[in-house]
């Protein structure tokens, strides 16, 4: 299928079929990589082997198909799938271990979403309409007792997510994007990572928060409030982007004129105290606690 409907690049020198792919990035260099990955039970017993122990095993698979290919590491990226039960120690452990297969060779952990740190008084922008995927959610839970909720705009949004490349790329060649981040764990918890990162914290204005009608729609059909979504668990790959004040103007037009999404000012960095605060059309201000995506958060959990 791939081979018959997927593009091969002139510079791939060695694709789909073997444990490691190879493509030329410029004349005289090869860059090699690889992903494999271990199951419980099949790959290895988790009763019969430390958490450390599992670590180095899953990198050392990964070393030796680099190794085969006569290559060296360089980087490495992670995707866990753990149990809820597993604890942060454990995690912990886990990561010791790549980090013990990993040194020799002055390899690194690589990956992260942000390009740089956000600054007191940089202006908040997002695109598009975060929260619609997770009331495109739980609309579906909703469907065995209304299956005409599978049909719903929202619905289609969860389960064909869009993302911003051509937009994130567009902007961040002006230079004037100082943070950018996607909202793969949600508006707030992703404005989050910025603030933790930057060590700063961020003022969001309610009145400025784009809700679209399909999410007033949900959220009436769903008896919640629709800001909820937007400062919840919802995994909707839109971009969030600071920048000076006075290139708010630009990099909104380049948003009109590269995707149909609006880019909208919502907030604003602030000084070094920790937190986000959220201000009212009256005035008020109130702290907000994440309602994100936390990895290590159980799913019957209470979010904060």
């Amino acid at each position: 299928l791939v081979n018959r409907d997927g593009l091969r690049s002139e510079r791939l020198s060695l694709g789909i079929g073997d444990d490691t792919a190879s493509f030329l990035p410029r004349p005289g260099y090869e860059l090699l990589v690889t992903c494999d990955s271990m199951i419980e039970g099949r790959h290895y017993l988790p009763q019969h082997i430390s958490f450390m122990d599992l670590g180095r095993r899953a990198m050392t698979l990964n070393i030796s198909d680099i190794g085969a290919m006569g290559g060296t590491p360089l980087y490495a990226l992670i995707s866990l799938g753990l149990r809820a039960e597993m604890f942060v120690r454990d995690v912990e452990e886990i990561y010791r271990g790549f980090i013990a297969e990993l040194n020799p060779f002055g390899a690194s952990i690589i990956g992260g979403n942000l390009t740089r740190g956000a600054k007191p008084g940089d202006a908040i922008l997002v695109t598009g309409y975060p929260g619609q995927a997770a009331a495109g959610f739980q609309l579906l839970l909703q469907t065995p007792n209304d299956p005409s909720l599978a049909r719903h705009p929202l619905v289609t949004i969860y389960n064909r997510p869009s993302h911003r490349a051509h937009l994130g790329k567009a902007i961040a060649q002006t230079g004037f994007a100082i943070a950018m981040i996607d909202t793969s764990d949600g508006f707030l918890g992703d404005l989050g990572h910025i603030c933790e990162e930057s060590g700063v914290g961020a003022e969001l204005f309610k009145d400025k928060i784009p809700v679209s009608e399909g999410l007033y729609d949900a959220a009436r059909i769903l008896h919640r409030d629709p800001y909820d979504f937007f400062l919840g668990e919802s995994d909707d790959y839109e971009l969030i982007i600071t920048c000076h004040p006075q290139h708010v103007a630009l990099l909104c037009s380049i948003a009109e004129k590269c995707c149909a999404a609006p880019l909208t000012e919502v907030g604003m960095i602030t000084g070094s105290a920790p937190g986000i605060t959220l201000l009212l059309p009256d005035g008020e201000r109130r702290p907000v606690k994440s309602l994100s995506w936390d990895h290590f958060r159980s799913a019957n959990d209470p979010a904060e």
